[in-house]
């Protein structure tokens, strides 16, 4: 429901920009323990678009954080920094990142048995990085990378 209200606005102030939005992260998918952070990844034509995005983002509580190590998206915040509420990941709608978001989603949904190892492996995880948020998201990297690549073979077998 956050989704829907949150994707509501952004195309509002977005417009046709904005080519699609579509919720992702563990919050998009039913039944996986996840932070309170809502992701949301828009797709445009080209990346240098976002850079009109700032003001009228900022409209409704966004701010631009720039992530100089991810050269082919960009990061908008909504709430306190570590405190944050949504997650806006831009992204070219071309890009394997746009695809590999919806592709890990997609699967999670459709696999009982990976949504529970991902929410095991995450719980884990949780434990051993619960001060160190870069680490746990590195160190969840090979599984969802993996569950990519089942769904890129998947895909192509299909």
């Amino acid at each position: 429901m956050q989704f829907k209200q949150e994707k509501a606005h952004i195309g509002n102030v977005l417009g046709d920009n904005a080519i699609s939005i579509e919720h992702i992260g563990s919050t998009s998918v039913e039944g996986l323990m996840a932070k309170p952070i809502i992701d949301i990844a828009v797709a445009v034509r080209d990346l240098n678009d976002a850079d009109s995005f700032v003001e009228p983002l900022m409209t409704i509580g966004y701010e631009y954080v720039p992530k100089v190590d991810f050269i082919r998206r960009r990061f908008f915040r909504k709430g306190e920094w570590r405190k944050g509420t949504h997650h806006l990941h831009v992204y070219e709608i071309t890009s394997n990142e746009w695809r590999n978001n919806l592709l890990f989603r997609d699967y999670l949904r459709s696999s009982p048995v990976l949504l529970n190892q991902y929410a095991e492996l995450k719980k884990q995880l949780a434990k051993y990085h619960s001060n160190n948020r870069n680490e746990y998201t590195k160190s969840k990297a090979p599984f969802i990378q993996r569950v990519i690549e089942m769904a890129r073979k998947e895909n192509v077998e299909t």
